[in-house]
């Protein structure tokens, strides 16, 4: 098997190289920037990664990467740098994912699975139940741009009318994330800086079980179908204790008014602090259903607890700490 992780040198991206290549599979890496390594540093000194550099508005260097593979995994999505022209960004995020998509058909490859995310799933439709693959947010029904821009791609890869799967992951920790991108919140956990808590409820899952379920769709996964890829249901005030605990500080103490953090989540957003839509989109997190993939892809998640101390080791081992 012989595979392409567009986005390798990124978080998820970097884990899923590293369960391909546990597979026994070839695995192709594909890069903006030739000196980055991610954090598959490891991975590239003892040869075991074959680099393709490329940016994705560069069509023809991307089928070049994809030639010859027998499945492309696309982690490299757009981020919005700030909540700042909405419109002008949902198009360029569009057009990168009609590049790749174009490309893919080029190059006639056998799967692409997408990496997705949690902000495509919307609320039960149905009293007593959990979120799951049927409930589906549209553009505008919250006000965050980055899940207007996650729903654009997602469309666009089912769309197309290509062999995709579609991988929704919660909110993914654990060891690998060199950024780091959800990592520092618990980064600012363990330095005492997060002595507040919010209101609500979240599914939190280790980075291996997202990389292994994206290793598994390859075979087990149906096309034009998407899996919530989750771990651990839980209340954001107890995933914040456990970070404290495990990190040897004080859990959270001071709630914080929903409202008053979506004021600051805004200012930032404006300004183009990294992660702000992520505050914005604090009210929108909710437990979910992760049954589809558990039966349908075989999903076995680590708990959350083991989840916290491999990042923690991982920071530390890494100086983050």
């Amino acid at each position: 098997m012989k595979a392409l992780v567009i986005g390798a040198t990124g978080f998820i991206g970097g884990a899923i190289a590293r369960a391909a290549l546990a597979k026994g599979w070839q695995v192709r890496a594909l890069r903006r920037d030739k000196h980055r390594v991610g954090a598959i540093g490891d991975l590239a000194a003892q040869g075991r990664i074959e680099w393709h550099h490329a940016d994705l508005a560069d069509s023809s260097a991307v089928v070049r990467a994809m030639l010859g593979c027998d499945v492309v995994f696309h982690a490299a999505g757009y981020y919005p740098l700030s909540s700042r022209a909405p419109a002008r960004q949902i198009r360029e995020a569009r057009a990168q994912m009609d590049r790749v998509l174009l490309a893919f058909r080029q190059a006639k490859s056998g799967l692409l699975v997408y990496t997705s995310s949690l902000s495509t799933i919307g609320p039960s439709s149905e009293p007593g139940r959990l979120a799951n693959e049927r409930d589906v947010y549209q553009q505008g029904d919250a006000p965050v741009l980055y899940f207007d821009i996650k729903i654009a791609m997602e469309q666009a890869a089912f769309e197309a009318g290509l062999p995709v799967v579609a991988l929704c992951p919660t909110f993914v920790l654990g060891p690998g994330d060199f950024k780091p991108t959800s990592g520092r919140l618990l980064l600012g956990v363990a330095q005492g800086l997060v002595p507040f808590y919010l209101d609500g409820q979240i599914n939190v899952v280790d980075v291996q079980d997202v990389a292994e379920a994206h290793v598994s769709s390859v075979e087990r996964g149906r096309p034009g179908e998407r899996y919530i890829i989750g771990g651990e249901n839980m209340s954001i005030r107890h995933m914040l204790t456990e970070m404290a605990r495990q990190a040897g500080r004080r859990p959270p103490w001071l709630r914080l008014p929903l409202p008053l953090v979506e004021i600051g989540g805004a200012v930032a957003g404006r300004v183009g602090l990294l992660n702000a839509d992520v505050i914005l989109g604090t009210r929108y997190f909710q437990p979910l259903d992760t049954s589809k993939a558990r039966v349908g892809l075989g999903l076995a998640c680590r708990p959350f607890a083991e989840t916290v101390a491999s990042a923690l080791a991982w920071f530390h081992e890494h100086g983050y700490l």
